[in-house]
């Protein structure tokens, strides 16, 4: 049976093993800069375990996807180019959404849940991760203006509003 969780230390390997799946199916599909070197890695989901942002969407054999979800703001999201914010009020952060395995919608699943939480949410993708893009439209995200973020690179900005 399905259930989207927090994550435990327990679940650290696995979604070490998820990023990394993301990253090569990430780097096999025509969007090789997003993820650079072993970004993701154990030290980012360390941190998001302690920052009780670190969720799993577990299949019943262990996490198939994971995800960093906390409350705004984020700095990355203060400046904004092209098409402003649908609104200013609190938001969450989604980032890193990870699956192991793509084609069987647990990314789609665990942003629908997330969607489901919070009546507003904002989150970012390369403007290469077209599978990204579309997760985000098919569960009702509205694409924004371009955001930068720390090490410079443009992202596409994505808004959900219940």
């Amino acid at each position: 049976m399905d259930s989207i969780r927090p994550a435990s230390a327990a679940d650290l390997e696995s979604i070490c093993r998820i990023y990394d799946a993301a990253r090569e199916f990430m780097h096999a599909h025509g969007n090789p800069t997003q993820w650079p070197g072993d970004y993701p890695g154990l030290v980012d989901a360390e941190e998001d375990l302690e920052r009780g942002a670190l969720y799993v969407l577990d299949e019943g054999a262990g996490p198939v996807a994971a995800m960093s979800a906390l409350p705004g703001p984020d700095a990355t999201y203060d400046v904004i180019e092209g098409e402003p914010w649908l609104n200013d009020e609190p938001y969450w952060v989604m980032h890193r959404l990870a699956v192991l395995e793509a084609g069987h919608g647990a990314g789609t699943r665990m942003l629908s849940w997330l969607c489901g939480l919070h009546d507003n949410l904002r989150a970012d993708t390369h403007a290469d991760n077209r599978p990204m893009q579309r997760t985000f439209e098919r569960c009702g995200f509205v694409r924004r203006g371009t955001i930068y973020v720390e090490d410079g690179t443009p992202r596409i900005a994505y808004h959900y509003v219940a």
